[in-house]
């Protein structure tokens, strides 16, 4: 019999792809040890991670932000390739979210002394659902609270305490509970894009607590995200890499008690994958580090012609699938078509504000009706960086997924509506009061161009980022960690082989989903399981 070199296919090149190929091959090419390829579906490397361009400035497509930079393994790497500086803008590069303007619909500027006493609340109670302030009432098994009732808890608590319903005068028809709850509601808008929920409400409370982040600051990538994927993937051989190469089927042979299939005096390899264009190859292992999104849509039996396993996963690898949350989340960037004019008495020309918006209620008869739905959960528009001409907005949920169909025009116009009903002769809220003076501020805004993420319906992603959703738990990201079959025999190779199906990506780590840096260490769990397979380390 001829023995083999084993095959190990990764598929994705992702950030969890590249990181796993970046190991076996280090360890591994020197000796010759693997046959190791990528295969991608789509058309370029980075996955979730798309740096582009737009408007003559360098955007994120998706992932953005390094999340503490402290002990980071990103971080550290885009050290070490000097990424972090550039001689060109970037997006968010001078954290302008800390010269906020926030307004509330009708025109009213608010005074921080309105809007800091709401976000101390929200952050204090989000300070207790992540675990960093415990007490009696956060403490032991809460069921299935969500973090979206426990913050509304907090807030009606908050109201209980500290003031009754007033009427605001000469402030429109907002009363203070009610421009308490829409800056509240802002916040929560915020959390949405952070966590990919489409509603709180749908969040599990007890897991967040779970949830780690590394110390030290927040920093986005002057080089863009993609110089990270472009240096794992550049110590790889031309070819290992190969792109539009879509996986639809993979063949797997779950535990059994029959031999394995013998062809032409060679032990056959158990795994066997079929892609879109007719072509079957066959592995060793496979690595699948696909998004959450689309093993969902594999355990769907609705002949999508999606990723397909087969025999079908297990039921406890399925159930937690269908347990887990994945979410959509866009980002809409529009191009200024001329520097914007901001004219007042005394005042110079000035950019566009970094825009924090209160909205009222969809459900209030108070709403502004050329305000369109899709925009009115958002939490901020500005500028990419102090002075860009390109502005920036998140969307979260049904709202993200109505941005992917709407046609340009009508972007436009629907965010040039909102803007003109919060920017257009605005009034000053002080210490709660209504200042009697009209400003002459006036904002005449066009956009000549826009950028819109679609990760919803792209079908290589069906989403951005996983959460952990009620009746789900941190064990259900363990249980989509674990390889196929979940049992070796030791009377291999009678038996199934081992490892033949190994799981990567942000919603395979229990403590750094959602992230880069999930993907990244979940890519080197991997790669670091077949080498000790292999007694290589």
């Amino acid at each position: 019999m001829v023995v083999k070199k084993p095959r190990i296919v990764i598929i994705g090149a992702g950030m969890a792809g590249l990181t796993a190929a970046n190991k076996l091959h280090s360890v591994g090419a020197s000796k010759e040890l693997f046959e190791v390829c990528v295969v991608e579906g789509g058309n370029r490397i980075g996955g979730r991670i798309n740096t582009s361009e737009f408007g003559g400035d360098r955007v994120e497509m998706g992932a953005t932000w390094i999340h503490g930079i402290r002990g980071s393994p990103i971080h550290k790497i885009a050290q070490q390739i000097h990424a972090l500086e550039s001689d060109q803008p970037w997006e968010c590069m001078d954290g302008n979210e800390n010269m906020a303007t926030t307004i509330a619909e009708g025109g009213f500027v608010l005074n921080p002394s309105v809007v800091d006493p709401i976000t101390k609340l929200f952050n204090n109670l989000m300070d207790h659902v992540q675990g960093k302030i415990l007490t009696t009432k956060t403490k032991g098994d809460c069921g299935n609270l969500s973090i979206g009732s426990f913050l509304r808890r907090g807030l009606d608590a908050y109201w209980g305490s500290t003031k009754a319903e007033e009427e605001l005068e000469g402030f429109g028809k907002w009363s203070s509970k009610s421009l308490d709850e829409a800056i509240f509601a802002m916040h929560e808008n915020t959390q949405r894009t952070n966590t990919s929920a489409a509603d709180l409400f749908n969040l599990d409370f007890s897991a967040e607590s779970e949830y780690q982040m590394f110390p030290g600051d927040e920093t986005t990538i002057a080089k863009g995200y993609l110089s990270i994927i472009e240096s794992l993937a550049s110590v790889l051989p031309p070819g290992l890499v190969q792109l539009g190469r879509k996986v639809t089927r993979i063949e797997w042979q779950p535990e059994s008690n029959e031999p394995m299939n013998m062809e032409n005096g060679t032990c056959s390899r158990p795994v066997k994958l079929h892609f879109c264009d007719g072509s079957i190859v066959s592995a060793d292992h496979v690595i699948v580090t696909v998004s959450l999104g689309v093993l969902k849509a594999s355990i769907r039996d609705d002949d999508s012609g999606m990723l397909m396993f087969h025999p079908p996963l297990p039921s406890f690898k399925a159930e937690a699938i269908s347990r887990l949350g994945f979410g959509v989340v866009n980002k809409l960037f529009m191009q200024l078509s001329s520097p914007h004019e901001r004219r007042g008495e005394h005042e110079q020309s000035k950019g566009f504000p970094f825009l924090q918006m209160v909205f009222h209620s969809p459900h209030s008869e108070l709403r502004h009706k050329k305000i369109p739905w899709w925009m009115r959960r958002i939490a901020t528009l500005s500028p990419i960086y102090n002075n860009s001409s390109v502005l920036l907005s998140w969307f979260a949920g049904e709202e993200a997924l109505a941005l992917e169909s709407l046609k340009d025009e009508e972007i436009i116009k629907g965010v040039s509506d909102t803007i003109s009903c919060f920017l257009f002769h605005p009034l000053e809220l002080c210490n709660g009061n209504v200042s009697s003076e009209k400003h002459s501020n006036e904002y005449k805004v066009k956009f000549s161009e826009v950028l819109k993420t679609q990760w919803g319906t792209d079908p290589l992603f069906l989403g951005s980022y996983s959460h952990v959703a009620i009746g789900s738990s941190g064990d259900d990201l363990d249980t989509l960690a674990e390889p196929l079959p979940k049992f070796s025999s030791s009377n291999y190779p009678s038996a199934s082989p081992p490892l033949q199906i190994l799981f990567a990506g942000e919603a395979t780590h229990r403590t750094y989903y959602s992230t880069t840096h999930g993907a990244y260490f979940s890519g080197l769990r991997e790669a670091t399981r077949l080498l000790q397979h292999y007694s290589l380390c």
